[in-house]
């Protein structure tokens, strides 16, 4: 709760850090795009996304699959990192005494600002030790190449890493819906690695709830 003292001495009341219109900053004659802390921003283009696909693909077969999630891991680990400091700063609590409420806002709206669609977190299954993840109007689906499996794994291996950083152990995710394949949004899987591990084999051949009932039985 915000006191009178507070007020006194900041003068204002923190809004969402991560809303567009504050975040993002841009200079047209540089032609650079920046956060409201002044770091860089880089946008991706769809030819260059659609690129990585198809040249991971060409170069590594199979295995891109795993290149990619294992650069996504990366990617979240980063993303982490920042997400709490950047938070840290702004709301001058840790993110560990962040009410819950204000910590989803503020994924949601980070995930909107930087293009990567619209997230939510679905914690019916989390007394089962399993977290859902929706994200719908992805680029990373709506550009990947049409095949008979979620093609998000950059996604899959963020969600890993930032979940796991925020619950300080190692977790897994795997995708089971892809909007690539028509779903009508990509849904992960996140828990530990070893309770996921038969949801693997199971994303060809059983539905999402079929897949969560599988692994809650």
């Amino acid at each position: 709760m915000i006191s009178v003292a507070d007020l006194l001495v900041n003068n204002r009341i923190p809004g969402n850090y991560f809303a567009t219109d504050a975040y993002v900053r841009s200079d047209l004659e540089m032609g650079l795009l920046e956060n409201r802390q002044g770091d860089r921003l880089l946008a991706l283009p769809e030819t260059l996304i659609q690129a990585i696909y198809s040249g991971l693909d060409r170069e590594t077969g199979q295995a891109s699959r795993l290149v990619l999630f294992n650069c996504g891991r990366w990617w979240g680990k980063n993303l982490y990192s920042r997400f709490c400091e950047e938070l840290t700063d702004y709301y001058g609590t840790p993110l560990s005494d962040m009410p819950m409420v204000e910590f989803i806002q503020a994924l949601q709206q980070c995930w909107i600002t930087h293009g990567w669609g619209k997230i939510e977190l679905d914690e019916s299954h989390q007394h089962r030790g399993l977290l859902v993840v929706k994200i719908t109007n992805s680029p990373y689906a709506r550009l990947a190449p049409k095949q008979n499996q979620p093609m998000c794994p950059l996604e899959a291996g963020i969600l890993a890493s930032f979940f796991s950083q925020l619950a300080g152990r190692e977790l897994h995710c795997v995708q089971t819906t892809c909007e690539s394949m028509g779903a009508d949004c990509n849904r992960f899987i996140v828990g530990l690695p070893k309770r996921l591990e038969p949801a693997e084999t199971m994303v060809t051949n059983l539905e999402h709830d079929a897949i969560i009932q599988q692994l809650c039985s």
